[in-house]
């Protein structure tokens, strides 16, 4: 499973190449994202451990793979994980878009501050 995810990270789509760099070094809302990380039997494209959110990527072999894409977000939302996706065409077209709802799904899963008593 490294070796796949090693040789993932090296061979980005354009797509996935368009969302690292909005997403590296913590440049959305201070969050870590990691690209090709390995949870369980699969690798996510990218993945910020906290909060846990997961972003697919899908180009147009997936529409022939929609039940074994379900299965695999079935898992790992079971793992705790927001799992959201977007087809690549979306990405290249409408990034802006793409990383607004990025943002608003990490605001939704981080805990507000409490006010000190």
């Amino acid at each position: 499973m490294k070796s796949l995810a090693r040789s993932l990270r090296r061979n980005q789509t354009d797509a996935e190449r368009v969302i690292w760099q909005r997403l590296r070094n913590r440049q959305l809302l201070d969050c870590k994202f990691c690209r090709q990380q390995i949870i369980g039997p699969y690798i996510a494209d990218f993945a910020c451990l906290s909060p846990k959110l997961i972003i697919e990527l899908d180009g147009g072999q997936h529409a022939d793979q929609l039940e074994y894409d379900h299965i695999r977000s079935q898992y790992l939302q079971q793992l705790g994980y927001r799992v959201l996706r977007f087809w690549n065409n979306d990405v290249l077209q409408n990034t802006a878009g793409v990383m607004e709802t990025i943002r608003s799904v990490i605001v939704s899963l981080t805990p507000s501050p409490q006010p000190s008593p």
